[in-house]
């Protein structure tokens, strides 16, 4: 395998498909293994041309819109480890539905949702792998990678952008998720909205905090049980900002039992000494509209081993 993988320039107009996709995606799908940071440098250096015209990476592309796509050299990265069986058969386990347009899956803790970042393989790398006749599998959304529950899946990028204009829109499609968090939730306590900013460290790490100069941010919390030192709270993100009901919990003095990010480390040590061995977050129940068919639908994923044996040796309070 040679060290640099190069093309040469060519031109490709747009197809309908791909009417609205943002130009940045566009030749991160065409130019691969290339960075975000190769894909803007080209944008912004004018080597990119839409149209024989400058423009910038978040430019909604057009159907008919001639794109020119520069010779570029690209590292090429090493292919993906093949999926084991053992991950092959919990994955296959945890598909929650799919048909010739979509998939759910009830993704496990502990993986992440695509590969980067050190990470080889990720939920959609297995996905390809296990689905090699389906080309177009893109994530309609993300989840934390120590966050487990339902997560969709396209098969069709016409599926992929009905899906975006749901979240965009903030209608047709309902997150619900589970959370323990530490200490006694007030009953009155049902919603918190408080902006949040995103800021990425050095080495790459995402942490989001609460700030003015943030963007605004809402989710709707309900009681679901109490126990002796912990409450189980249902969350529905009405925004959908990064770690948002993790903030969200910080914010309002109930960080999530396991959260090594915004929790403190007094609740983690003592929640670790109780048995706690992940993060307490889980995306129980997504409602939506199929984009294809029109049916009304409601996935629901069932919380994993630890996160039900847990719980369950939790002391109730009536």
């Amino acid at each position: 395998m040679s060290e640099n993988s190069k093309r040469s320039v060519h031109f490709e107009e747009v197809c309908s498909e791909y009417a609205g996709q943002r130009l940045d995606n566009f030749l991160l799908a065409r130019i691969k293994g290339a960075p975000k940071s190769l894909i803007y440098r080209i944008i912004r250096k004018g080597e990119v041309r839409v149209n024989k015209g400058r423009t910038k990476p978040d430019y909604k592309l057009k159907a008919g819109d001639v794109v020119r796509i520069p010779p570029v050299s690209v590292k090429e990265q090493a292919e993906a480890p093949k999926v084991s069986q053992a991950l092959t058969t919990v994955i296959e386990q945890a598909i929650l539905f799919e048909d010739e347009h979509m998939m759910a899956v009830n993704k496990p803790k502990g993986l992440a949702v695509h590969g980067g970042s050190g990470i080889n393989l990720g939920l959609i790398e297995v996905l390809r792998q296990l689905r090699p006749k389906a080309k177009r599998l893109e994530l309609v959304h993300r989840l934390d990678r120590d966050t487990s529950g339902v997560i969709l899946v396209a098969k069709k990028r016409s599926v992929l952008v009905a899906f975006h204009t749901m979240l965009q829109k903030k209608s047709g499609m309902q997150k619900r998720y589970l959370a323990l968090v530490y200490g006694n939730w007030p009953k009155h306590l049902k919603e918190v909205k408080a902006p949040l900013l995103k800021n990425e460290l050095k080495s790459g790490e995402r942490v989001v905090k609460v700030a003015q100069e943030g963007k605004p941010c809402h989710t709707r919390y309900g009681l679901e049980r109490r126990f002796e030192g912990y409450t189980l709270v249902n969350a529905e993100p009405v925004t959908g900002r990064t770690h948002q009901i993790r903030v969200h919990c910080q914010f309002s003095g109930h960080s999530i039992v396991g959260d090594d990010k915004y929790a403190t480390d007094e609740q983690l040590k003592s929640s670790k000494a109780a048995g706690a061995r992940r993060l307490f977050l889980h995306a129980h129940s997504l409602r939506f509209i199929h984009p294809s068919t029109g049916e009304k639908m409601t996935l629901t994923a069932e919380v994993d081993e630890d996160f039900e044996s847990f719980v369950s040796s939790l002391v109730p309070i009536n």
